[in-house]
């Protein structure tokens, strides 16, 4: 059986960016980066500050852990393989790409669900992100031909423990459904 995708959004699940900003949540280090992304999107691109960045480096270990083929899910896209992956130890991972980064949708999905959907052509996959909602769910279980697991983070808290219990929970549980 090919392994199910795990899609890695960055801010929220990685960095756990809307935790109190006086107070790094324990476990991880603080880093400034500035991607070339995040400049466009200033408006002084010359003046633009850095983006503090939480990281947890033991997150890159468990996450190879996990039985799944890795691959960003982020607004960094393949950025997240300069400025995220190395500090993880995370090998180069593919990325889905976004044409629309940001836009709105007037039925209130997410923005990355309709390529999510597109890029994975079927293939199970677990997804992991702080902006999934229940127009994302319905799109995914209406659209999608495999198995899906949308997962969300809470973004001040960042990946737990139960987190990467749940998807290696149900990881396994697509092994047990196909040796069935």
């Amino acid at each position: 059986m090919t392994r199910p995708l795990l899609l890695i959004d960055v801010d929220g699940p990685l960095n756990p960016f809307a935790a109190k900003a006086t107070r790094r949540p324990d476990g991880y280090s603080t880093y400034r980066m500035l991607p070339a992304s995040w400049i466009a999107r200033q408006a002084n691109p010359r003046r633009a500050k850095p983006l503090r960045v939480w990281l947890n480096h033991d997150h890159g270990a468990m996450l190879q852990a996990l039985p799944y083929d890795l691959v960003w899910c982020t607004t960094w896209q393949a950025e997240a393989n300069y400025w995220i992956g190395p500090h993880l130890g995370l090998p180069e991972l593919p990325h889905v790409p976004f044409e629309h980064l940001w836009a709105s949708r007037p039925d209130g999905m997410y923005f990355k669900t309709w390529e999510v959907v597109r890029w994975a052509q079927g293939r199970p996959f677990a997804w992991v992100d702080d902006e999934i909602g229940a127009a994302d769910r319905e799109f995914v279980t209406d659209v999608h031909e495999g198995p899906a697991l949308l997962h969300h983070v809470d973004p001040r808290l960042g990946m737990l423990p139960a987190d990467f219990e749940a998807l290696a929970d149900w990881a396994n549980s697509l092994e047990t459904e196909t040796a069935a």
